[in-house]
C-alpha cells in the first residue's frame, strides 16, 4: 500500500495520512474492543478480524485512487483494536502461567517471521508482475489463517470481572486504563515503548529512502521492509531457548537504546547494505523489548481484565506505529526526509534516558518474580 501511494502522488505527507487512518479507529474503539472481548468470545472475535482483515485487502488490492488506501487502511485500524485484545484473551487460557516467558517469544518470532515473508515476497512479486501478485499472496495467507482458526475447538467463555468497581457501564469499560494507570511497571513500559515506536519508527518513509536516497525499486523496498523482521527472527531464535528472566528492565533499556542508534545509523547511510544492516540490528534490539514487554502484560493482568489491559497495550504501542507513520510524514513534510528520521532516533534516545532515569520499577525489573 505504501508503494502504491508514493507510486501515485510521490508525496511522503500522504503516507504519513495513511497511518493517521489506520490509528483513528484503533484509538476510539480500544477501550470498547478490550470490554467487548472480556464479556464474549475471544476465539470468534479473532476469527471475524481475520475476515474483515481479508475485505480490507480486497479494496486496497481494487483501489484506483487514495480514497480507496486510506478506506482500506480504516478498516485495518478497525480490527486492529481488536485483533490484540482477543488474542491476549486466547493465550492465557491454553497454556500455563510459568511458560508465558517463553510463548512470548514463539510469538514474537512468529509474528515477526511472516513480517520476512510478507514485505520481501511482495517486493519480489511486485517487481516481477505489477499489483495482482502480490495481493493474490496476501489474500490467500489471509485464507489460510481464517481456516486454520476455524480448527480450534471453542471452548472460549466469559471469565467473572476481578472486583473491579462497575456499577455503571463507564466504569467497566474504563477499568482497563485505570488499573494500567495505577500499575507502575505495566503504565512505564507501555510508555516507554510508545514514544520509541511513535518517534523511531522509519516504515513509513521507506518508498522515499528507497527512490531517493537508495535509489532502489520495489525489490529492494520489499527487503528494506522485511530486515528488521529478519533480525527479530534471529533474536527470537535465541530468546526461544534463553528466555530473558532476571535483569529484565536493563536490557529492555540497553535494547530501545540501541534501537535508536540503528535509526540514526539508517537516516545517515547512503548505502544500501548499511542501511540494511542497521534495520535488520533494529529488529533484533526490537525483538527483545516485544518479547520482555509481552511477558509483563501477560503476567502482571487478571484474569477478567485482559482483554481491557490488552486494549490500553494497543492503544500505547500498536496504534503507536500508525501514529508513528503520521509523525514520520509530517515531520518529512516539515524537516525533510532525512532529518525527521534523525529526529525520531535522537527522541528514542532521550526518552529511554527519561523513563530509565525516574522509573525504579523498570531499573530493578526481574520477570522470575513476576510469576509467583
Amino acid at each position: 500500500m505504501g508503494w502504491q501511494m508514493y507510486e501515485r502522488t510521490r508525496d511522503p505527507w500522504m503516507l504519513g495520512l495513511v497511518g493517521l487512518c489506520a490509528a483513528l479507529p484503533a484509538l476510539v474503539l480500544a477501550p470498547f474492543s478490550g470490554w467487548w472481548v472480556d464479556r464474549g468470545n475471544p476465539l470468534r472475535i479473532y476469527q471475524g478480524v481475520m475476515l474483515i482483515s481479508l475485505v480490507s485487502v480486497m479494496i486496497a488490492w481494487s483501489s484506483e485512487s487514495p480514497f480507496g488506501l486510506f478506506s482500506a487502511a480504516f478498516l485495518t485500524g478497525l480490527v486492529r483494536s481488536f485483533s490484540s485484545p482477543a488474542m491476549n484473551s486466547i493465550i492465557p487460557r491454553i497454556i500455563s502461567r510459568s511458560e508465558i516467558k517463553r510463548f512470548s517469544a514463539y510469538t514474537a518470532l512468529a509474528f515477526q517471521l511472516a513480517g520476512v515473508v510478507g514485505p520481501g515476497l511482495s517486493g519480489v512479486l511486485l517487481g516481477a508482475g505489477g499489483y495482482t501478485f502480490p495481493y493474490v499472496f496476501c489474500v490467500s495467507a489471509l485464507v489460510v489463517g481464517s481456516l486454520t482458526l476455524w480448527t480450534l475447538e471453542n471452548r472460549f467463555h466469559p471469565v467473572p470481572d476481578p472486583g473491579i468497581d462497575s456499577r455503571k457501564w463507564k466504569d467497566e469499560i474504563l477499568s482497563g486504563f485505570r488499573y494500567v494507570w495505577a500499575h507502575p511497571v505495566l503504565l512505564s513500559v507501555m510508555s516507554l515503548d510508545m514514544f520509541a515506536v511513535l518517534f523511531g519508527g522509519v516504515t513509513a518513509m521507506l518508498p522515499v529512502f528507497a527512490v531517493e536516497v537508495l535509489h532502489t525499486g520495489p525489490v529492494g523496498l520489499g527487503w528494506l521492509r522485511a530486515a528488521p523482521a529478519m533480525g527479530a527472527i534471529l533474536m527470537g531464535a535465541v530468546l526461544v531457548r534463553h528466555p530473558v528472566s532476571r535483569g529484565a528492565g536493563h536490557k529492555l533499556l540497553a535494547s530501545i537504546a540501541g534501537f535508536g542508534i540503528c535509526i540514526i545509523v539508517f537516516g545517515l547511510s547512503r548505502s544500501y547494505p548499511l542501511s540494511f544492516l542497521a534495520l535488520l540490528v533494529s529488529g533484533a534490539l526490537d525483538s527483545v523489548s516485544m518479547v520482555i514487554r509481552g511477558a509483563i502484560v501477560q503476567l502482571c493482568s487478571p484474569e477478567g481484565l485482559r482483554g481491557r489491559i490488552a486494549a490500553v497495550n494497543a492503544v500505547f504501542i500498536g496504534s503507536s506505529n500508525e501514529i508513528g507513520e503520521f509523525e514520520s510524514g509530517l515531520a518529512a513534510k516539515l524537516l525533510g526526509t532525512v532529518p525527521s528520521v534523525l529526529f525520531g532516533g535522537c527522541m528514542t534516545l532521550i526518552t529511554v534516558a527519561w523513563v530509565g532515569w525516574r522509573s525504579s520499577g523498570i531499573r530493578n525489573l526481574d520477570l522470575s518474580r513476576l510469576e509467583k
